[in-house]
């Protein structure tokens, strides 16, 4: 592996722990009515867990409300046994034709937990990406050390990996500070 192939590694890494973090941060259920919420439930549908979003049409059609209308009316019941079943806190009504389900506001004490594990998401990702880097630099120096690379391409990789370790975590900080104020909205 050369100096290039690390940094095009280490950063492929970065990348993807970015993006982990940022899916896990919109799972987190905020006053607003998204359909990721949602998104993540399996539905047992003849047999076969089956992602709601394959099942079903889910919108938002107002701040407080999603409503997921399935396009097999006999897939109803299903559907929502799994929303009860799932961990999302939400009671689905059910009028035959579609499920509603009315997202409650937060409450002042909710906010500060899901504060929390906010703030917990994101120390993971930049842990994640940090020990990317550190991968990174211990594999330059090894090719260093192994007559591959000159000391100078080993100091240039490290600055390069410290460049994008730095350019990640304020990618994931922005996330953070961006989810923490739709919680606080």
């Amino acid at each position: 592996m050369t100096i290039r192939e690390i940094i095009q590694d280490v950063e492929h890494k970065m990348k993807k722990t970015v993006e982990a973090t940022q899916r896990e941060f919109s799972t987190i259920r905020t006053g607003r009515a998204s359909s990721s919420i949602v998104e993540g439930i399996k539905v047992d549908y003849y047999g076969a867990p089956t992602p709601l979003k394959q099942l079903a049409a889910v919108s938002t059609p107002d701040a407080r409300l999603i409503v997921i209308q399935p396009w097999d009316k006999n897939s109803l019941a299903e559907i929502e046994k799994s929303i009860l079943k799932s961990d999302i806190g939400i009671s689905p009504t059910n009028d035959g034709k579609v499920i509603r389900l009315s997202v409650p506001p937060l409450t002042q004490e909710r906010r500060a937990e899901l504060d929390k594990v906010l703030k917990k998401i994101a120390e993971d990702g930049r842990v994640s990406v940090r020990t990317a880097r550190h991968s990174a630099i211990e594999h330059a120096k090894k090719l260093e050390k192994d007559k591959v690379a000159t000391e100078d391409e080993r100091f240039k990789a490290v600055e390069d990996i410290q460049k994008l370790t730095d350019k990640y975590i304020k990618e994931i900080d922005a996330a953070l500070s961006a989810k923490e104020k739709e919680i606080a909205a």
